[in-house]
């Protein structure tokens, strides 16, 4: 019943905070943040107990917490969710960043309050369902439900062109959705084919006999859909004009979280349903990313409209999140994960900066800013923490998720793996473009405006504490999503040993594993047998 809670809670939150909405506008407000309050507790509740009986050595299995019971079981549909230390940290940055949303939309959402606040939480519905499904069915089932409340969210309350953002969202999610639905029945039709059993339950997917062929054609499938959703350059467009137009709240959630589960859909299921096509494949996706990194750092500097400019970095991070997912190790993949926590803080704070900044001056173009820090000090300085978490400053979690991410890739490409910190250089330039625009120089247009006020201030600090916890502490991540991952690399690599003796970059080895986990400071679990050096 706990992992059904877990999407239904904000199910039945954004139902009465719709209906309350005829009442008081407050009313929404306050009933999205205590279902979002209790949502949390009962998550630091079950990530504290994993992370003592981990402590104590108690293993209980692949997941924290799993319910699999027949749904439609004429078609091999089951009711399949699983937790793990994966989609635990996802779901809690859902939920923080869903806290967020909510605050920093306190005074900004004027009109359909309820409405908005129904969207709003059945988008976080909908995104923890992801993270939870194991039945392909189920999981396509959220991935779709999704698109739904955030293209209401976007064509209401959005900006100016808002309906043109909207409709171009609309169909590049929908389109590339499609790709993964074909390549979903495809895999039902070729298991059933194989086995004789019509399933579309996750764990009997892995490791379908297949021909090399058919498996690269599905694995495209489903790397399509996950790719748009990331976005990966060319199919990227769709997101700096959903982000520039989108309402404070809805770039938070579309940067934040609905980036991930393309990133999630990559490790989760693609490479471990598909693990030889996709190794075969690795090297183009790897390129892309690194293809990605450059051009979204560096069209990012060309922009004038200081939102467009922070929906251009999101590709660029991203970049790092897939060239970690597959370099395939546990540093890369350790490292994917931090990023993407990190990214949803930063990214996800400078998108309120930004809409703060909108609601003073009604403007977004930055040659019309310039001298604010004078008269906004307390904007001026988190805008430059948050900036600096961008570029990869040392002591904040981006840069560690980054360096590891690199550090993984290295032992795979050491060629992209030197390309891939040009990255770095570029991210510099335009972080530092920012604070100069924005907030540095003369105050040429003469602004008097009141700096951040003590809600504003609280969303920033919070913030600020999360990212700094990652980058001074990450062991806190790494201890619980180590189990994790290594559960899907052992599988991959004990299953398809064939492959792996013929492809020398993605071996399994023991030895280097053990070292990693020694410099992680992490406890030593030792591989199996069947692991080969």
């Amino acid at each position: 019943m706990t992992l059904t809670f877990l999407y239904l809670w904000f199910v039945i939150g954004g139902i009465l905070a719709w209906i309350s909405g005829r009442w008081s506008k407050n009313f929404p407000r306050w009933i999205s943040l205590g279902f979002l309050s209790i949502h949390m507790a009962v998550l630091i509740i079950i990530w504290i107990k994993y992370l003592a009986a981990q402590s104590a050595g108690i293993q209980s299995g692949p997941w924290i917490m799993e319910i699999n019971v027949p749904w439609i079981a004429r078609f091999g549909i089951h009711y399949s969710l699983a937790l793990d230390g994966f989609s635990l940290l996802l779901i809690v940055l859902s939920n923080f960043l869903g806290i967020m949303a909510v605050a920093a939309s306190w005074e900004g959402i004027q009109y359909r309050i309820g409405f908005f606040h129904f969207n709003l939480l059945w988008i976080l519905a909908a995104i923890v369902g992801i993270f939870l499904a194991m039945d392909l069915f189920l999981f396509y089932f959220f991935w779709e439900i999704m698109l739904v409340p955030l293209y209401f969210l976007i064509g209401i309350w959005g900006h100016e062109n808002r309906t043109y953002a909207t409709l171009k969202f609309f169909i590049f999610t929908q389109a590339s959705g499609l790709f993964m639905l074909l390549a979903i029945l495809g895999l039902y039709f070729v298991h059933g084919a194989s086995t004789g059993i019509y399933t579309f339950n996750y764990t009997d997917l892995l490791g379908t006999p297949m021909s090399g062929t058919t498996a690269f054609w599905l694995m495209l499938g489903f790397f399509i859909a996950f790719g748009v959703k990331l976005p990966l350059v060319p199919v990227h467009t769709w997101l700096p004009d959903a982000h520039t137009e989108a309402p404070t709240a809805g770039s938070v959630d579309l940067a934040g979280l609905v980036l991930k589960v393309g990133a999630y859909g990559f490790i989760r299921f693609m490479i471990p349903l598909f693990p030889e096509a996709s190794f075969s494949f690795a090297p183009v996706a790897m390129i892309l990313s690194v293809v990605g990194i450059i051009y979204g750092a560096v069209v990012a500097f060309g922009q004038t409209d200081l939102k467009r400019l922070v929906a251009y970095t999101s590709i660029s991070h991203m970049g790092f999140v897939l060239l970690g997912a597959f370099a395939w190790n546990q540093l890369a993949l350790q490292g994917a994960l931090i990023i993407m926590l990190s990214h949803g803080l930063s990214t996800g704070a400078l998108f309120i900066l930004v809409g703060d900044l909108q609601d003073r001056i009604h403007t977004r173009e930055m040659g019309k800013m310039g001298g604010l820090w004078d008269t906004m000090p307390r904007m001026g300085g988190y805008a430059m923490f948050f900036s600096m978490a961008s570029l990869g400053l040392p002591g904040i979690g981006n840069f560690v998720g980054e360096i590891l991410v690199l550090f993984g890739v290295y032992q795979v490409s050491v060629t992209l793996g030197i390309i891939a910190t040009i990255g770095f250089i570029v991210a510099t330039i335009y972080s530092l473009w920012i604070i100069q625009r924005a907030f540095w120089g003369k105050n040429t247009q003469s602004w008097k405006l009141h700096d951040h006020n003590p809600r504003e201030v609280a969303i920033m600090v919070i913030m600020v504490v999360g990212l700094m916890w990652m980058g001074l502490y990450p062991q806190t991540i790494l201890n619980t999503s180590r189990q994790a991952f290594k559960n899907m690399r052992q599988y991959v690599y004990n299953v398809f040993q064939p492959y792996h003796q013929k492809s020398s970059a993605y071996q399994v080895n023991p030895a280097r594993d053990e070292m990693t986990e020694k410099s992680l400071n992490t406890a030593q679990i030792k591989p199996k047998d069947g692991d080969q050096k």
